[in-house]
This record gives structure tokens, C-alpha cells and sequence, in this order.
């Protein structure tokens, strides 16, 4: 009794806020060991699996064996370890190709054990060469990417899309923030949701946009938030407006968006300067990044693009956009009808 009236008693003497300390203290040492512990489980997996891979490739390689050896032994491994995943057939043959795969690459077989076994096997499946491979490796243990998200980011051809992108972000922006911005940017948008006017306008592209924002910001890459459009700077006497501005989560920094409905001209650089200039001075808050511009083209010489953003100190890319192909809602009732249009077309030998 005496211990727990003396125990109290120094609590009296402890702040809330040297409390709150240590308790912060000692959670961040049990998630680190935590993370750890998961961590190297799921190295030791990985390496597991390689080495099952390896020993099922040299059996066959010695002793001649075909496919049904994999599911031999994948009866014989449950029936030992009852309850334990991970020993199906199809998964111990993935083993082999895991092991077949990376076997002879150096430089990524250190690496594969850094990333979970299910984020590998839509790697190894997915993508086609060891760049590709190396990519989303790279970019799933930096990010923390789960299956989704990976899957996405295969799927919408990331990879292809970052080789492509036509950026100065290696010159202007620090590096821990370059691959990030890069991803964040697309070498083309769809903007198939947009049906626009044989002969339309910027203001009506912009129109288009904000009215089906949604959609575009999910073509944008998710990340974004809508900030609004023709947003007015003021730079000394004179009034601009940015077509679009956003905002990205991830990068933690306005995103100002110029789109153009010709090709690109070198000009457009000089201009997204001065926007990105005047929105870090005048808008940007406190805990936010330097600011981003892209400017959106119906086209690009990708030459002049890169002799444009080469002297810029302002981080911009310059991507191109196309439309969807469908005929806009308000020409279709000048089309005939399905029938007529078939018998024009000769599929009909005579109307009747």
C-alpha cells in the first residue's frame, strides 16, 4: 500500500505534458519494433520462397520431372504443415518462376525481398522487362504501395507514362520530391468526357473540364483537389489567370494548369514561370511546397519542349490531351437513323 501512495505521489510531480512524452516515446519504440519484426518475417518469406523456387528448378533440371511434381509436393508440404498458406500449387510454381526470373539480376534480387510476395507476383506477371520490373519495385518499397494501388498504377501504364513525361524536374526540384512529381504527371490526358464542338475553343475545353470535374480529376491521377478556375494573381499593376488550379495531396503544392488547344509554343514556358512565381509568393501557405505548373497541349514538339523547360528554374511539364471520338450529344439528332445508315452503308440490298 505504502509503494502505490508513493507511486501516485510522483505522478503528482510529472507534468501531463512529460507524461504525454513518455508515452509518445515508448509507442514510437514498439511500432518501430514492430515494423522491424514485420519487416524482417517478411524477408525471411521471401527468401523462403526463393529458395523452395531453386530447389524445385534443379530437381527437374536433374531428374527430368514435369509439372505433376509441383503438385506432389505441394499435397505433401499441406499435409505436413496443415493450415499453413502459401503452399499451393500455383503459388510453388510461382516460387520457381520467382526464382527464374531474378536469378541472374544482381541488382534486384537483393531487392525483391524488400516488398511483400503478393506485390511481387504482380510484378513479376505484370510487367514485361527487368526496367519495368525495377521500376515498380523501386517505387513500391519507397511508397509503400499496396496491391491496388500497384495494380493501378501497372495497369495505367505508369511506367511507359514516366519514361515519356517531358518535365525539368530533374534540374528544378529536390530529389526526394522529383519521382513523386513525375508520377503525378501524365505525358497525355483523355479527356474523353469531354464532347466538344467540332471547332471549340480554350474557354470551352475549360468549360468542359470543370463540368465534368470529377472525371477529370480522376484523369489528373487522383491525387488532386479542385482549387478553382481563372484564378486571378495580381503581379504588380497588371491582372492574370491561371486556366485551372490545383492542389496535390501527395506533393503538397498547388498544381497551376494552362491548357492550350494548338501546339505547344515556347512561349507558354515564360508565362507558367511568372504564374509560379507570383502563386509562391502571394498564395502558397506556410508548410506547403514550391508550386507546379503543367501546361496542356493538343500537341508538342518535343524537341522545342525540352530547349523551352531547359533554362526554366521553375518546375513544369508539358503534356498533350486528346478527345474521345463519339459524335457530342447535341449533333446526333442530325445523324439517320440506324436503318437508313445501314442501308447507305450497303448492308441492305434495297430498303423496304
Amino acid at each position: 500500500m505504502h509503494q502505490w501512495c508513493e507511486f501516485w505521489e510522483n505522478m503528482d510531480n510529472i507534468s501531463n505534458i512529460e507524461y504525454q512524452s513518455l508515452i509518445e516515446d515508448v509507442k514510437n519504440k514498439i511500432e518501430k519494433k514492430q515494423y522491424n519484426v514485420l519487416r524482417l518475417m517478411n524477408t525471411e518469406t521471401i527468401t523462403l520462397y526463393w529458395e523452395i523456387g531453386e530447389e524445385i528448378y534443379k530437381q527437374q533440371q536433374l531428374k527430368g520431372w514435369g509439372k505433376s511434381v509441383v503438385s506432389a509436393l505441394s499435397q505433401g508440404l499441406q499435409s505436413s504443415f496443415p493450415g499453413a498458406k502459401g503452399y499451393s500449387a500455383a503459388n510453388l510454381w510461382r516460387m520457381r518462376n520467382f526464382y527464374l526470373t531474378y536469378r541472374d539480376e544482381l541488382k534486384l534480387a537483393p531487392l525483391v525481398r524488400e516488398i511483400s510476395w503478393s506485390n511481387n507476383i504482380i510484378i513479376m506477371e505484370k510487367c514485361k522487362d527487368v526496367l519495368e520490373k525495377e521500376f515498380y519495385i523501386q517505387m513500391t518499397k519507397r511508397y509503400g504501395w499496396g496491391k491496388r494501388i500497384l495494380t493501378n498504377f501497372i495497369e495505367g501504364k505508369t511506367y511507359e507514362k514516366y519514361l515519356l513525361n517531358q518535365t525539368n524536374f530533374d534540374l528544378t526540384m529536390p530529389q526526394e520530391r522529383r519521382v513523386q512529381a513525375k508520377l503525378a504527371i501524365k505525358d497525355e490526358y483523355t479527356f474523353d468526357f469531354a464532347e466538344l464542338s467540332p471547332e471549340y475553343s480554350e474557354y470551352e475545353l475549360e468549360s468542359k473540364l470543370i463540368s465534368n470535374i470529377r472525371a477529370f480529376l480522376t484523369e489528373m491521377g487522383g491525387d488532386y483537389t479542385f482549387v478553382g478556375n481563372q484564378y486571378h494573381l495580381k503581379i504588380g499593376t497588371k491582372d492574370f489567370y491561371i486556366d485551372l488550379l490545383l492542389f496535390h495531396r501527395r506533393l503538397k503544392c498547388l498544381i497551376a494548369i494552362e491548357l492550350k488547344i494548338g501546339e505547344f509554343e515556347a512561349e507558354y514556358a515564360g508565362k507558367m514561370q511568372l504564374y509560379l512565381a507570383g502563386l509562391d509568393e502571394l498564395v502558397k501557405l506556410q508548410g506547403e511546397n514550391e508550386s507546379i505548373g503543367i501546361i496542356i497541349c493538343k500537341s508538342k514538339d518535343k524537341t522545342v519542349v525540352e530547349y523551352a523547360l531547359k533554362q526554366s528554374n521553375a518546375p513544369i511539364g508539358v503534356a498533350t490531351y486528346k478527345l474521345s471520338a463519339t459524335v457530342p450529344q447535341d449533333m446526333k439528332e442530325f445523324l439517320p437513323d440506324p436503318d437508313e445508315i445501314a442501308y447507305r452503308l450497303g448492308v441492305f440490298d434495297q430498303k423496304k
